[in-house]
């Protein structure tokens, strides 16, 4: 296997600290959410910053999908609903909700291009059977 791609993120001070790339394009502070009896405010946390590029990575597999079945895509859009759950037997968990929009594409056909995406996208294939993922193909 070829490693295309591999980048560097550091953490300091876990839910209520920083987080920095090496290349320092990406440099957060990170707190608990009020939700989570944290202070909130104007910071990014965990979930968020997972969300969003399981999003991104997700969107990206659904247009090389897409491309690869000669389908032109336009303004597909996928939104992660990322939530952190907590039990007495097993812990902590995430559990992840994708909506996926994929406009002016036939509703069965979108439904295949999200499967696909699903079975394509790293993030998809990282955590499968680990955390529960709800694709939802939503229509306009």
């Amino acid at each position: 296997m070829k490693t295309l791609y591999r980048t560097q993120v550091t953490a300091v001070g876990g839910r209520n600290g920083k987080v920095t790339s090496q290349d320092r394009v990406l440099e957060l502070e990170v707190r608990t959410p009020k939700e989570m009896g944290g202070s909130g405010g104007p910071y990014t946390n965990p979930e968020q910053l997972f969300a969003a590029g399981y999003a991104a990575c997700f969107d990206g597999a659904l247009n090389l999908v897409a491309r690869q079945e000669k389908i032109a895509l336009r303004n597909s859009k996928v939104t992660a609903k990322v939530g952190l759950n907590f039990s007495e037997t097993e812990g902590f968990s995430l559990i992840v909700d994708l909506d996926v929009h994929v406009p002016g594409v036939e509703h069965s056909k979108a439904a295949e291009l999200m499967e696909k995406a699903h079975h394509t996208c790293p993030y998809s294939k990282a955590i499968e059977g680990n955390i529960n993922v709800n694709l939802h193909l939503i229509s306009e």
